[in-house]
């Protein structure tokens, strides 16, 4: 049945995807707004089908607070990189560039405002994460990163990539992190389980720590359910 359940979501959600970002791409004519407003109705149908044909619920302890913080997630699952636009209020999200150079979904990715990381850049991709991030603060958007930087197995707690910390100190914003066990049932491969992914927002950490404080405490927190 779970098998049956996962191919009838991805049969469902990715034609559905496409037809989301050709109407974010016609939003875009006419400003942010419209953009953003697509682009939650997308994380919206995804959450629908999560939880109504996969049969997964999401239980959440604490609360993301608005405004302008950096938002700091473990990596075990496709399916956090989604709810993120849900949890979070109209988010910028740093993700891997070769998610952003998609056809099609790139440019409606862009449209939203995406911080892309192309590793291979060295200090350039760094800069330019830290232009973008202060540009998102500026329009009083919070900044979601993933800081292990790749999608972790379950039970793996790997140290934080570099440009965390350089984010961190250069946007000058306290962290929220957050913990949770989505791979437990959102493991790579075809087949989702139902069941509940918890979700565990931490203590938010205030700005202008030092590199190995403030590493030691967003990487301790976003693995709290590790345990």
């Amino acid at each position: 049945m779970a098998a049956l359940r996962s191919i009838l979501y991805f049969l469902v959600f990715y034609p559905g995807t496409v037809l989301y970002c050709i109407a974010t791409l016609i939003a875009a004519r006419f400003g942010s707004g419209p953009v953003r407003r697509v682009i939650h109705a997308w994380a919206s149908f995804h959450h629908q089908l999560v939880t109504h044909l996969l049969g997964i619920r999401f239980e959440m302890e604490g609360e993301i607070p608005d405004g302008p913080v950096l938002v700091a997630f473990k990596h075990q699952a496709m399916v956090e990189t989604v709810e993120t636009l849900l949890l979070v209020k109209t988010p910028v999200v740093v993700m891997k560039q070769e998610y952003v150079d998609l056809p099609l979904l790139g440019p409606t990715m862009k449209s939203f405002g995406v911080i892309g990381v192309n590793r291979e850049a060295g200090a350039s991709a760094l800069r330019e994460m830290m232009q973008r991030g202060k540009q998102a603060i500026a329009e009083g958007r919070p900044v979601v990163i993933f800081p292990e930087g790749t999608r972790v197995p379950v039970g793996e707690t790997p140290p934080l990539r570099p440009g965390f910390a350089g984010l961190y100190r250069a946007l000058g914003l306290p962290v929220v992190p957050v913990a949770h066990d989505g791979g437990k049932i959102w493991p790579k491969g075809l087949v989702k389980y139902p069941g509940v992914i918890r979700l565990k927002i931490g203590e938010t950490i205030p700005a202008g720590l030092k590199r190995d404080e403030i590493e030691r405490r967003v990487h301790r927190a976003i693995n709290a359910l590790e345990a």
